[in-house]
């Protein structure tokens, strides 16, 4: 079932009401939200190579839970690149969005609603108009390729060592590490 299908048969009234539930704090959106959601039932999918994947996740760092909306490759080895799951979704194409496969434990583990809500809230993470996410996108990329074109002497400067930055803050970046959802394929 992709992200399409699971939206087009339920109603923005049932949806309103599982994600003022699961988010609280965004009842003030719930216009935007309405505005993402009716946009949704419109936009014709794109067919993806990800799969969106819904888990409860206990963060190791301060004991707390909460639900990830991340993505993963429905056939990495189409890929050749090192990084094959737990992609970060929220900057994706919103047709790219609709076009996604949900994954099978996902569908099991939380109803449609609550999926089709903690999907609202990733895919709006940086904003509720394409535009402004594609912006912010842009700016990213600008700022990655203007750091891939230094010079190893200016990286130097404008950078610090992870190792440098941990007695300057007070996170014990080690432990952050041992719960990190982000995963190199095995090969």
């Amino acid at each position: 079932m992709t992200f399409a299908e699971l939206i087009k048969p339920n109603a923005w009234l049932s949806v309103k009401m599982v994600l003022i539930k699961l988010f609280p704090d965004q009842e003030d959106f719930m216009d935007d939200y309405q505005n993402v959601f009716n946009k949704l039932q419109v936009i014709p999918p794109l067919p993806s190579n990800i799969t969106i994947d819904i888990k409860s996740v206990h963060d190791t760092y301060d004991n707390s839970q909460y639900v990830d909306v991340a993505g993963y490759y429905t056939n990495p080895a189409n890929r050749n690149d090192e990084y094959t799951n737990s992609l970060a979704i929220e900057y994706t194409p919103w047709n790219e969005w609709l076009g996604m496969p949900i994954d099978e434990n996902s569908l099991n583990n939380f109803s449609e609603l609550e999926i089709i809500s903690h999907c609202l809230n990733e895919m709006t993470y940086a904003g509720f108009e394409q535009e402004e996410i594609q912006s912010k996108m842009d700016r990213i990329r600008a700022i990655k390729e203007e750091y891939n074109n230094l010079t190893t002497e200016e990286k130097g400067k404008r950078t610090i060592a992870l190792e440098d930055l941990e007695p300057k803050c007070d996170i014990d970046f080690d432990k952050i590490m041992e719960g990190n959802r982000y995963n190199k394929k095995n090969n």
